[in-house]
């Protein structure tokens, strides 16, 4: 046998490189140089200004297909966990109560900190903004703006560029998806395919997120000097503080109350998650790995299979926060706070169109400026702001839904008594430590489940 007729070795498949850190570098240089620029030279920061707003189009664009894919997908998910009844309704219900207490809190903390308040941006960032805002004062009243979710067609919700028109026909195709059945599992199947589309498309449009940040960061402190970058600075923390004060107060207490569980053991057992985590500015990069660690830590596998997946899209506590925050962050920096109403009216919205935002790079900045367009149109050229510190944000939201979701499996776990306490303790003691080799649970896990996978 020749050397060419030698059998070669079967080939892995090769992993692609993560180059995603080179735009987030690039991100950081951008918003120095966007700094630099606008105090050095404020009349060239302030011509650049165009580029924050092109690309804050480029995200207008993807807002209405982001939504429809995420909410059918959501309802079609919501159909298939319900078939373990108690479990997901359960796991439904308290996703439901956290992400709106979640959503509140950062209304609450955003009214108390009044971020962005004084940066007192001239009327050449809002630009276009304030056109939108003349058509939404044009378009009526109560009446008129319901008439209005309403598109003229079915497809033409998703390319009118009205966010509700587009929400209100995802709900209509998802619940008609739902009482199809099986019927509707190719239509999912779809969706699903359509939706990596939607966001390869988005991940394109987020490397220019550089570009964006340097125009929107060079125009706001070309404008106000040092206020917009110790303002920027401002929100960053508060942010951190409020989801380190949901995390270890909200939900630890209620993990402590529930499940007698001390939420700094089971942040400690999580470590090398949130390590990894931090390093791709994603909770769903860890999702296998809590699957995996929750089973071991005593969780029955098919409450671990409902509540940890469908989490990631129903369970987004630390983006409910970054929503409401962000959102008064902006309306304060322009100068146009939001009224309580308003608020009310956002936090609505907030709660529907957040799901399915977890672990989507952009995801987030989409809803975000869907909520704002929806509400208050002269605020979303106000996003632009956002896109400098979005990825310093992004970590502490990655961190606050993976705690989250981890916390929820183990409350849902104690409510359907699916849960070994005895082994929990012993796990969390250091007495069975998770095998981070194989990733697998060599305990009889099939002895603790009572529920039928």
């Amino acid at each position: 046998m020749s050397v060419l007729e030698l059998p070669s070795d079967p080939e892995r498949p090769r992993r692609r490189r993560d180059r995603t850190h080179w735009l987030y570098l690039a991100v950081i240089v951008a918003v120095c140089a966007g700094v630099a620029v606008g105090i050095l030279a404020p009349s060239v920061g302030k011509s650049v200004g165009f580029l924050g707003s092109m690309f804050v189009d480029l995200i207008k664009m993807m807002i209405a297909p982001v939504i429809f894919c995420t909410i059918v997908l959501g309802i079609g998910s919501v159909r298939r966990a319900a078939t373990v009844g108690k479990v997901g309704g359960l796991a439904f219900g308290y996703f439901l109560v956290m992400s709106t207490f979640a959503l509140a809190i950062g209304l609450v903390v955003g009214n108390l900190l009044h971020p962005g308040t004084g940066m007192q941006l001239t009327e050449g960032v809002a630009g276009k903004g304030a056109e939108l805002a003349e058509t939404a004062h044009e378009a009526g009243g109560l009446l008129d703006f319901i008439a209005g979710i309403i598109p003229d067609t079915l497809f033409s919700a998703l390319t009118a560029g009205s966010v509700l028109q587009a929400l209100f026909v995802a709900l209509l195709v998802g619940f008609a998806v739902q009482a199809m059945g099986s019927a509707g599992e190719p239509v999912l199947r779809g969706v699903e395919h359509l939706q990596k589309l939607v966001f390869k498309i988005l991940v394109m449009i987020l490397w220019l997120a550089p570009i964006g940040a340097f125009g929107a960061i060079a125009n706001v402190v070309g404008q106000t000097g040092w206020t917009a970058v110790t303002q920027l600075l401002g929100l960053m923390l508060g942010f951190y503080v409020t989801c380190l004060v949901f995390v270890f107060g909200v939900l630890g207490v209620i993990l402590r109350a529930v499940a007698g569980v001390s939420i700094f053991k089971l942040v400690r057992y999580l470590a090398r998650e949130y390590l990894l985590i931090v390093s791709t500015s994603s909770s769903e990069s860890a999702l296998p790995r809590l699957i995996a660690k929750m089973e071991h830590l005593g969780v029955d596998r098919s409450t671990v299979g409902v509540v940890v997946p469908t989490g990631y899209s129903f369970n987004l506590d630390g983006t409910a926060i970054y929503l409401t925050m962000a959102s008064l962050f902006i309306a304060g920096a322009l100068g146009d706070p939001l009224s309580l109403p308003e608020q009310i009216g956002l936090l609505v919205f907030m709660i529907v169109a957040s799901k399915g935002a977890a672990g989507v790079t952009g995801a987030g900045l989409a809803t975000l400026a869907g909520g704002l367009q929806s509400h208050r149109p002269d605020l979303l050229d106000g996003v632009g702001l956002i896109v400098g510190i979005d990825r310093f944000m992004s970590e502490a939201r990655a961190l606050t839904n993976f705690s989250g979701n981890a916390v929820a499996t183990l409350l849902v776990g104690c409510w359907t008594r699916t849960v070994d306490h005895a082994r929990v303790a012993a796990v969390l003691r250091g007495d069975d430590p998770f095998d981070e080799l194989t990733m697998l649970d060599h305990s009889p896990t099939e002895q603790r489940e009572s529920v039928p996978a």
